[in-house]
């Protein structure tokens, strides 16, 4: 069986909850990054993205971009469902997604802290290693965004969601 996935701001409060509740399975439950929940001040600016599996509707990858500066975006809390990370689709999906709506809303330069293991897959997608840096113990490339292989789209910037829990 082959699944189709939409890439898309996260809109509805079920796609919010369902987001939240993923990057908590992944980040806290599954890789132990974080003790509690992986919530942090950065979520009351930053827009939820969602990979949506269509043939159930569930949230199967996540990812969050944010402005610190004008025209400076970062992206984090990349992450696939465990049982979806077959192949790369769903992460080269959230990646185009996160980066071309920046670049849609005046982004000049996309940064992202990359995990080791996950390096090669950005270099492939047009992505350069800045410096190595360790995060929360553990190895980590500052890696940015070659923006030519994101071209801008139409994507309308709302307002940011909602204040974190």
């Amino acid at each position: 069986m082959t699944s189709a996935y939409v890439f898309k701001l996260a809109s509805t409060a079920q796609e919010i909850d369902a987001y939240f509740k993923l990057r908590q399975a992944i980040f806290v439950e599954e890789q132990y990054v974080f003790e509690e929940n992986d919530i942090d001040d950065i979520d009351r600016i930053a827009y939820p993205i969602v990979a949506i599996n269509t043939d159930d509707n569930q949230v199967v990858g996540v990812v969050r971009i944010y402005e610190t500066a004008k025209g400076i975006w970062y992206g984090g809390r990349l992450g696939t469902h465990k049982d979806y990370r077959r192949g790369w689709q769903i992460g080269k999906g959230l990646i185009y997604k996160a980066v071309t709506t920046a670049n849609t809303w005046g982004c000049d330069r996309f940064l992202a802290t990359v995990q080791i293991q996950n390096v090669r897959f950005f270099q492939r997608l047009h992505w350069q290693s800045l410096e190595e840096m360790t995060i929360c113990d553990r190895p980590h490339h500052f890696m940015e965004a070659d923006l030519n292989f994101y071209p801008a789209g139409n994507e309308i910037r709302p307002f940011p969601y909602r204040e974190a829990s």
